[in-house]
């Protein structure tokens, strides 16, 4: 064979370096983004941030490009009406005065208040006065010291509480505990097991279980043993605590020999207990997130509007861009820097932009959520704002990822308005959220004492004419974590004057 060359033209994307940090914009969360302009600022000399009362601070919102080339032109929070953005405050200039001594009063006021004192300036931590969270191992540590145990049984004690989860179980074999002190201390498992109870007559109760049938068991012995039926549910926990998961209420019946009236009180009294009586001391840090967009009713219709707060007022200094234009030497590094800042700012212009169009389109297909909830959500596939919007589907996909609106109905991810959905009888579609919200409204609204199956709710759903299949509310059910019916029917209220003694 004879080898040649040849040549094809063929059109390609090129993924421009300033082409891939707007993608990388787009799909950034507000937090984020916010990170990486405070990046770019400390490490572009070319970049600034526009101060408050500065000229050209606040001009009005443009698209990308409006100004000029939009290089120069600053980003802030001008896309909402100015009576929307909460002013400065203005600076504390009492900080700065200088106090020789502080009194243990006033010391004791600043941390009542949570101020730091007076003369801490810029140094002042407010958290040294700020009580930390006391966690589960601290909590039963300092009821251990507390106790009057001798010094050896409060250090054995203390391995136990060193070895709980953050439930509060102890998922160690007790032969592994001794392996943890030194040899010649003698400790062996059996004087473990006398710590063990220590540990679980301690507060909450229920820690130092090994399994959640004991856990809950620990928690119904501390009842009184008059309480109406802790007898029987300590019968059930204890023995037959599978039968109850599965919500099997004959076979419960048939082997505890009681009638359902007695099962469902010991159903109601176990209802009301903690399997994880550890989880409270150890709540996970609390996650915040910034909305992007700002959802308001303005003269009957609904419009979607940048959230002044996450819009990023920097600009291109143009002094420093005239001196190094003006200069004879050339620094490709510093040309490169004022390229990207150039880049930086057009791209910032831009991704706020896609945003608010990707946006206003959401809210006008759902307006008839934001009027009446969940049921009223019409099925949006993100190919359909593409469609509408005139960009592609994978850039819809960048501005829904991490990206959220505050409402009229609270704080919304863009993600909400997208899902699937089925055909109803007159051939219009319902979206999935609709149907979850009929199915919870549906079962919110049956009799206590006479739940609805699965079946039952398929067919009322059909009163409303959406045909689904009993698999698909059982499903939707399960997603929305509502038990089946027999766990319904068991966990059904009892009397008031019943339910008042549990």
């Amino acid at each position: 064979m004879k080898q040649s060359l040849q040549l094809h033209a063929a059109p390609t994307l090129a993924m421009t370096p300033q082409l891939q940090q707007s993608l990388r914009l787009l799909q950034l969360s507000a937090l984020e983004f916010e990170q990486e302009i405070a990046r770019a600022l400390a490490e572009n000399p070319f970049l600034e941030r526009v101060e408050d009362g500065e000229p050209g601070a606040a001009p009005a919102e443009r698209g990308p490009g409006a100004a000029g080339d939009g290089q120069s032109s600053p980003i802030d929070g001008a896309a909402a009406p100015a009576t929307d953005a909460a002013p400065d405050m203005a600076p504390d200039t009492t900080a700065d005065v200088a106090i020789e001594r502080i009194s243990r009063e006033d010391l004791a006021a600043d941390w009542w208040t949570g101020r730091a004192p007076a003369d801490a300036g810029e140094e002042a931590d407010v958290g040294v006065y700020t009580a930390s969270p006391v966690g589960l191992r601290d909590h039963l540590l300092d009821q251990v010291r507390a106790s009057r145990l001798d010094e050896r049984e409060k250090l054995l004690a203390g391995v136990v509480v060193e070895a709980l989860d953050d439930d509060g179980y102890l998922r160690q074999s007790l032969d592994e505990l001794p392996a943890v002190l030194p040899a010649d201390l003698a400790v062996e498992a059996d004087d473990f097991t006398i710590a063990l109870a220590f540990v679980q007559s301690l507060e909450p109760a229920g820690v130092g279980a090994r399994s959640p049938a004991e856990c809950l068991g620990l928690q119904l012995a501390r009842l009184p043993e008059d309480r109406p039926g802790r007898d029987l549910a300590l019968r059930i926990v204890r023995h037959h605590l599978d039968a109850l998961a599965a919500h099997d209420t004959p076979r419960l019946l048939r082997a505890l020999g009681c009638d359902e009236a007695a099962l469902r009180r010991a159903h109601e009294l176990i209802m009301h207990l903690d399997p994880h009586p550890g989880s409270r001391f150890g709540a996970p840090d609390a996650r915040y997130v910034v909305a992007d967009v700002v959802v308001r009713k303005v003269r009957g219709r609904w419009l979607a509007s940048i959230n002044p707060q996450v819009l990023p007022r920097i600009r291109v200094n143009e002094l420093y861009a005239d001196i190094f234009r003006g200069s004879r030497e050339s620094n490709s590094g510093l040309s490169q820097q004022l390229q990207e800042a150039r880049w930086l700012v057009r791209n910032a212009q831009q991704r706020f932009h896609t945003i608010r169009r990707v946006a206003q389109a959401i809210v006008e297909r759902q307006s008839r959520y934001f009027e009446y909830g969940d049921v009223a959500m019409q099925p949006l596939l993100q190919r359909d704002i593409a469609r509408e919007v005139g960009v592609h589907e994978s850039t819809v996909s960048r501005v829904a990822n991490g990206k959220y609106m505050i409402t009229p109905r609270g704080l919304i991810e863009f993600k909400h308005f997208f899902g699937t959905h089925v055909l109803a009888d007159d051939g219009h579609a319902c979206s999935s959220t609709a149907i979850r919200a009929l199915i919870r409204q549906i079962i919110a609204n049956e009799r206590p004492g006479a739940p609805l199956s699965d079946i039952k709710v398929t067919r009322k759903l059909g009163d409303y004419g959406v045909r689904v299949a009993r698999r698909t509310v059982t499903k939707y059910r399960d997603a929305m974590r509502i038990p089946p019916v027999e766990a319904r029917r068991l966990g059904a209220r009892l009397p008031a004057d019943e339910s008042a003694n549990l």
